[in-house]
């Protein structure tokens, strides 16, 4: 399966661009996970952590963050988040 290209922006800085396997997002509706693939979607997040999959079966590196916004389109998935401690 191709890679996801996923970023992760504050309003401060762009503080990840990179692809990845797959990412779970703390959803306000729940976490959900995105593939390479996954239909477009938008939704809040709630204060939580991303997981963030390099390859299929690794451990995932966990990014704090607070509030946003994530949104899956055709490039991928962008989560704009107020904060972000990677």
């Amino acid at each position: 399966m191709a890679d996801l290209h996923f970023e992760l922006v504050t309003p401060e800085k762009l503080v990840r661009s990179e692809d990845v396997y797959m990412v779970v997002v703390p959803g306000t509706e729940g976490d959900f996970g995105v593939l390479a693939g996954h239909a477009p979607v938008m939704s809040t997040i709630r204060d939580g952590e991303l997981s963030v999959y390099r390859t299929a079966g690794a451990e995932p590196e966990r990014i704090a963050i607070e509030g946003g916004f994530a949104e899956v389109g055709d490039r991928g998935l962008t989560v704009l988040a107020e904060k972000a401690s990677a």
